[in-house]
């Protein structure tokens, strides 16, 4: 995924095949990197405790990991 720091306000959307995600806190001292996990858990209904900072942490392209995806995305109804 896209990240953008420093933006003027959160927001998460899917364009060109690719999630994009635009977080105010700054690139600095790993803030970014937490907005960006808050933010997602949030898009997703999941706990942040369960998405993991794979690959990116100093970066804009960004690879995030969500512990039982399957059996959350899984569900019916």
């Amino acid at each position: 995924m896209r990240v953008t720091p420093g933006a003027s306000r959160d927001d998460v959307k899917i364009a060109d095949g690719r999630v994009q995600l635009r977080v105010t806190a700054p690139p600095a001292d790993g803030a970014a990197n937490d907005a960006v996990i808050r933010l997602l858990a949030a898009a997703l209904d999941r706990p942040p405790r369960h998405l993991t900072l794979l690959r990116g942490a100093t970066a804009r392209i960004k690879l995030i990991g969500v512990a039982n995806a399957s059996s959350h995305f899984g569900r019916s109804g």
